[in-house]
């Protein structure tokens, strides 16, 4: 009896603890907010497609072997018999209580499906993306900042100016005319090859991979090079500050200065870029997508605009928003981490 009172007595002790933590009421306070943009996102992305020339009936009306009657049917089966607000309502109503998006115009499925089946490839493409320019940009950012003004410095700044002033998908139409020439080193097209099925666990990895590489380049470019130019750029502001000039002043080896001192505090600015740099990577994933056949959600939401499939194109632009969300949020209890000094209310 005594411990079972001690363990109550313990659990309210870590609930009560838990609900009045700074970091979990700033959890449910952004997912409260949350809630209300996905809304908004949802309803505009629903009277941007109605207000859009043209319908998914129209196409099947122009289509002599269906009759009128079949069409009749399939605006019952979809609820397009009903107003803009019934529509909207009955959508949303849908997503609350059962987690239905509705049924896919052109692939007769279920839209959660299908965007089960093609996020995964996207979210790859973009995190793989991220970790890569991360790990390129920063110790590149860092060496320029300490090669300030000198060749390496200068070789690098002409390289993120040339990055960032090329768009992404001039780099995809050389990246492709390079896998032409150099074929059959990259392949383009799809994310696997034929015979993947038959590959090793060890070997349909390396095999993803291979297939990854080209649209990775492509997708990393322009991120890269803003990227570096941002880390030279706060790493040198903070190494004239006057505690860096202080820590000099005492001996302290040159590698700590900057390693240590300077680039804690040169980071925090590009920990909160990293929810919009999740975004950038997600509408660079959508073009990079297309060029070379990835099959991934960037490309199922341009064939369901091209088809004006309404209920695959608003699921998939509400998707982009939870992930946009999702990648702010993340950034900023990164920085709270990285910088307990910070207060996560100042972050609103």
């Amino acid at each position: 009896m005594t411990n079972t009172k001690i363990a109550l007595e313990t659990g309210r002790d870590w609930l009560i603890k838990l609900i009045t933590d700074e970091t979990f009421i700033y959890v449910i306070k952004r997912l409260l907010q949350a809630l209300l943009t996905i809304f908004l996102a949802s309803a505009l992305s629903f009277f941007v497609m109605k207000l859009s020339p043209g319908t998914f009936l129209l196409t099947l009306i122009h289509n002599s072997k269906i009759s009128p009657e079949r069409i009749e049917e399939i605006k019952q089966q979809f609820g397009l018999d009903k107003s803009w607000s019934e529509q909207f309502w009955l959508w949303l109503r849908q997503i609350v209580t059962q987690g239905d998006f509705g049924t896919s115009f052109v692939y007769q499925r279920s839209v959660s499906s299908l965007l089960w089946e093609r996020v995964p490839a996207t979210l790859l493409l973009a995190i793989a993306s991220l970790f890569t320019t991360w790990a390129i940009a920063i110790p590149l950012g860092i060496l320029a900042a300490v090669k300030q003004n000198r060749p390496t410095d200068k070789i690098l700044q002409v390289l993120s100016y040339a990055g960032q002033g090329v768009p992404s998908f001039i780099t995809a139409l050389f990246l492709l005319f390079f896998a032409q020439v150099t074929t059959p080193l990259f392949p383009v097209g799809n994310m696997t090859s034929i015979d993947h099925g038959e590959l090793t666990w060890f070997g349909k990895i390396l095999d993803i991979g291979w297939h990854m590489i080209l649209p990775l380049i492509a997708l990393s470019i322009t991120s890269f090079a803003g990227l570096q130019r941002i880390m030279r750029g706060q790493l040198l502001d903070v190494l004239r500050q006057d505690y860096i000039q202080t820590a000099r002043a005492k001996g302290l080896p040159e590698n700590r200065v900057i390693y240590v001192h300077a680039l804690r505090n040169a980071i925090n600015p590009l920990i909160t870029l990293l929810g919009f740099e999740l975004a950038s990577l997600l509408s660079g994933a959508f073009i990079t997508e297309n060029f070379f056949n990835w099959p991934g959600l960037g490309k199922l939401t341009l064939q369901a605009v091209l088809a004006k499939d309404e209920y695959l194109v608003m699921a998939s632009l509400v998707m982009s928003a939870v992930l946009l969300i999702l990648g702010n949020l993340i950034a900023d209890l990164m920085l709270k981490a990285a910088d307990p000094r910070i207060k996560l209310e100042d972050l609103n």
